[in-house]
């Protein structure tokens, strides 16, 4: 625990440099992107829901009357949890994003800096495994998506495997699968990855053992299994539910935002070493670059380090990670795409690429470890110190481009959480393609929490996309009659988001109509907005 408790001191205070100015800004600011209010959204109805109403925590009150709304994209059921007695208790919905979003990455380091340490004996060696899988460019190509940083229990899942495959202990084999099912509720994209390399990892550590020690090896993996299986099932239904509705990822899209060759030399463009040469290499989620330093230290432990099984089942998971993130243009992805029903959801098979530097990581400290056994005394304090710092100048990174967010709601949400639930429609709605301000309403509906005929997440359904469709000539009367068919109860025009002359034309229209009168007009924090209501 002594141990435990050091290592998350060293890398809060590492977070906070390399975040920087994040942990200046906790209260207010956050990466200046439309996931941010997606997560904000996520944490406060499942916080809401779990409060309220625990059976309906997967109804999230967006798209309505669509349900089990939070199964569109990742729930993140972990990081939910955690969250909701923050913000039950006031605690301000950026700060608990930011808490989560950069304690994911701590816990992440301090994760795998107890794995890496166990597997060499050195601490030094756990420190660069810490500092590779935190501050790699793939965190901050990913800084605005929370789930994506919570690669918390993957080393914690390797480390139980070891446990299990060394000693056949069944308490070993539980926390295997409870770690596995930790991770899928924290993220579904990793637990999905994890549950494969998990697998394909003890299937070769199974090849070093004993004959005799085979039944009690096979029944602890079994035991780790049947866990998981038991666990996630109740998790997984809903997501089956909704595939069922929503299809698979359409093959072109995953193509897209799979990984190439090319792709593990492209680092982000704020970078200071390597982003202006390399980022042009890759596009958003394609910037895999996991240092060069990295790299060599993997080969000097592959070269120095006694060649043990667990050296080269490292080895084997990054080959097969590396392979897996070039989806269907390798062959286990689309394999799995093809036969495994939750795997043609996932849309990027690229995110493998942190499981690559998971693997790198470990790898790199038995490359430290066997430096420091090959050095001098008199030399390895240069090196403990050298090592740390070369990385970290490698994934140094230009001050994060950060934002504020709304803490608190503005007056018109004030009001409406006053008012009498009902179906609540806000305007201008998205006709180009792009999400346009449906995150923003998404997160202010957790300030009143009715059912919002918006939304936004990784999935859309048909009846949204249909409604987009009847709505693309508001005000005319198609999209009035479209509103009062939907049972729309409140209809918020926010003036300061139309181009000029369009909100006046929009106002008028519904003025007139004789489903709903006019409310009045409200500071929403954009330049004003008018409220009608169904009479």
């Amino acid at each position: 625990m002594i141990r435990f408790a050091k290592a998350t001191v060293l890398f809060t205070l590492l977070t906070v440099v390399m975040t920087w100015p994040q942990a200046a800004r906790l209260t207010t600011d956050a990466w200046q992107h439309e996931d941010v209010f997606f997560n904000m959204w996520r944490l406060g109805w499942f916080a809401h829901a779990l409060a309220k109403s625990p059976a309906h925590v997967l109804d999230g009150n967006i798209f309505y009357p669509e349900s089990r709304t939070l199964t569109y994209s990742d729930a993140m059921v972990v990081e939910s949890v955690v969250a909701a007695p923050l913000l039950w208790t006031g605690v301000p919905p950026v700060l608990v994003h930011n808490l989560m979003m950069l304690g994911g990455i701590v816990l992440s380091a301090v994760g795998i800096f107890m794995l890496a340490t166990t597997l060499t004996g050195s601490q030094t060696a756990g420190i660069t495994a810490g500092i590779v899988f935190a501050f790699v460019p793939y965190r901050f190509d990913h800084f605005m998506h929370l789930e994506l940083q919570w690669t918390v229990w993957i080393p914690w899942a390797f480390w139980a495997l070891h446990r299990t495959l060394e000693t056949g202990s069944m308490r070993d084999a539980v926390l295997l699968g409870l770690f596995v099912t930790l991770q899928v509720m924290s993220s579904i994209y990793y637990g999905l990855f994890l549950i494969v390399l998990v697998s394909v990892c003890a299937l070769f550590l199974l090849c070093g053992v004993r004959r005799g020690e085979m039944r009690s090896r096979l029944a602890g993996l079994t035991v780790a299994g049947g866990t998981a299986a038991v666990l996630i099932a109740p998790y997984a239904f809903p997501y089956m539910a909704a595939r069922q509705s929503l299809g698979p990822r359409p093959e072109v899209q995953i193509v897209m935002f799979s990984a190439r060759p090319s792709s593990y030399r492209a680092a982000t463009d704020t970078n200071y070493l390597y982003g202006d040469r390399s980022a042009r290499m890759g596009r958003p989620e394609r910037r895999l670059f996991p240092g060069v330093l990295p790299l060599l230290l993997a080969l000097v432990g592959l070269l120095l380090y006694a060649p043990t099984n667990q050296a080269l089942m490292y080895l084997i998971g990054l080959v097969t990670a590396f392979e897996m993130s070039l989806g269907l243009k390798g062959y286990t992805f689309s394999f799995l795409y093809q036969h495994v029903p939750a795997f043609d959801g996932l849309r990027a098979p690229a995110r493998l690429g942190i499981l690559v530097v998971f693997f790198l990581a470990v790898l790199a400290a038995y490359g430290q470890a066997a430096l420091e056994r090959a050095v001098s005394r008199r030399t390895r304090p240069a090196l403990i110190v050298l090592i740390p710092a070369v990385l970290l100048l490698e994934y140094w990174v230009a001050p994060l481009p950060l934002t504020a967010y709304p803490t608190a709601p503005p007056p018109l949400y004030q009001w409406l959480h006053t008012q009498p639930v009902g179906v609540v429609a806000e305007f201008p709605m998205p006709q180009d393609g792009s999400p346009g301000h449906e995150p923003r309403y998404e997160y202010m509906s957790t300030f009143h929490q009715m059912p919002l005929i918006n939304g936004y997440s990784g999935y859309y359904p048909e009846s949204y996309v249909g409604r987009l469709y009847r709505l693309r000539g508001m005000p005319d009367d198609a999209a009035l009659q479209a509103l009062v068919a939907d049972g729309v109860r409140y209809v918020i025009v926010h003036r300061g988001l139309y181009r000029r002359g369009a909100a006046e034309e929009v106002y008028s229209a519904l003025k007139r109509h004789s489903r709903f009168r006019e409310v009045g007009r409200f500071d929403d924090g954009l330049g004003g907005a008018d409220v009608f209501a169904a009479r």
